[in-house]
């Protein structure tokens, strides 16, 4: 049987973390999960801790020293889990803005041929619930600047919950993946564009966070707006 494990990275997150948790284990079919804590003041960490005597076999927890960003997170997971030998590797928000049933979904395209799967916000109208018209806007046209430069047609270029099959992560120099903030997610659809892995969008329902702090700056706007030139420069010159 395949082995699945969905990686959540967390700094400060213990109004969801447990909850979080529990969605993903009440799920049909079988996920294990991997916490990449940022040594969260608020305790994320030692909750996840604590739940690993209910889920001892399912359950586990990366803790780094200090907050490093988004990107550095997920990279140390995807070689966590390269190493643990797990064969669909998936990334999930801890705060339910993703459903953590659509990891079924995501599970199922990879299944059905692709080799990475995208909870796609926008590959059917716009599908967010809560956000500002600003915000809305704001995403929905970083992704169509990202398919202007890249030439990637990839609807929702910058959505964060993904399931890739173990090869995808493989082919991938994760060492040169440079990004650490939203402008990641742009680098990795890229990255696997460009190695002509097979993608495909599965259409998501997007709801913001309820609880908790939203990671969003913009010092992390402006590294997608001209990350993704530089990604494009790159390419150009054969140094991606």
């Amino acid at each position: 049987m395949d082995k699945r494990i969905v990686i959540i990275p967390t700094y400060n997150e213990i109004e969801n973390i447990e909850s979080i948790i529990n969605a993903v284990f009440l799920l049909k079919k079988t996920f294990d999960v991997l916490i990449v804590d940022d040594n969260s003041p608020d305790g994320t960490a030692n909750k996840v801790i604590e739940l690993q005597a209910q889920f001892s076999d399912s359950l586990f927890i990366e803790v780094r020293e200090k907050k490093s960003g988004l990107g550095t997170a997920y990279v140390h997971g995807f070689k966590w889990a390269l190493a643990n030998k797990y064969d669909y590797i998936f990334e999930m928000d801890a705060d339910f803005s993703h459903n953590p049933k659509d990891l079924v979904h995501l599970y199922q395209a990879c299944v059905d041929g692709a080799d990475m799967s995208i909870g796609s916000r926008y590959s059917k109208g716009v599908n967010v619930v809560n956000w500002p018209l600003s915000r809305v806007l704001l995403s929905y046209f970083a992704s169509v600047y990202v398919r202007l430069i890249t030439g990637m047609k990839i609807a929702d270029a910058t959505a964060g919950f993904v399931c890739y099959k173990r090869n995808v992560l493989e082919v991938i120099n994760l060492d040169r993946v440079k990004f650490i903030g939203y402008a990641f997610q742009i680098e990795m659809k890229y990255r696997a564009f460009v190695k002509k892995v097979n993608i495909v969008e599965v259409p998501i329902i997007f709801t913001d966070r309820t609880k908790g702090q939203s990671k969003m700056s913009g010092s992390i706007i402006k590294e997608a707006v001209f990350g993704v030139i530089l990604l494009r420069i790159k390419k150009i010159f054969n140094t991606l």
